[in-house]
């Protein structure tokens, strides 16, 4: 049987491209609608945890800068980078748990949270980021 090849340079590049398309999903359905008064509730029960609220702006222009980064550190993953494997762990699960949020959120407001319609893309993508690290690992210790 033929094992499937996740490559990683090409995982990075997918899952910084997800995170652009649900940062523009976000923005244009005005997540922050949503998201400053939910951490202003929770703040306002649980004053030590220390949420953000974001301007407009603010908040566009610090993903949009967080987005070019990863895509600048994209020559590294494709040359499989050793340092990148944990940085593109922290990328995988953030983005995976930042889904699962979408969702979870969606049922518990009732409605489509916004952002909600690009998280398809952002599940598959840090899956598909997270099975490239793991095979990366599998051929690195197969060589030694």
């Amino acid at each position: 049987m033929k094992r499937i090849d996740f490559h990683f340079g090409i995982a990075w590049v997918v899952m910084c491209l997800a995170l652009g398309l649900h940062v523009l999903d976000e923005a244009l359905n005005d997540f922050l609608s949503v998201y400053n008064p939910t951490v202003e509730s929770i703040k306002s029960r649980l004053p030590f945890i220390p949420l953000p609220t974001f301007s407009f702006a603010g908040w566009l222009t610090g993903l949009i800068v967080a987005v070019v980064i990863l895509f600048l550190l994209s020559p590294f993953a494709f040359d499989k980078a050793r340092w990148m494997i944990p940085l593109a762990y922290v990328f995988g699960f953030i983005m995976l748990a930042n889904g699962l949020l979408h969702i979870a959120g969606s049922f518990y407001f009732g409605y489509f949270m916004p952002g909600v319609v690009s998280t398809p893309v952002l599940l598959a993508s840090s899956i598909y980021l997270l099975l490239s690290i793991k095979q990366i690992r599998e051929i690195s210790t197969s060589n030694i």
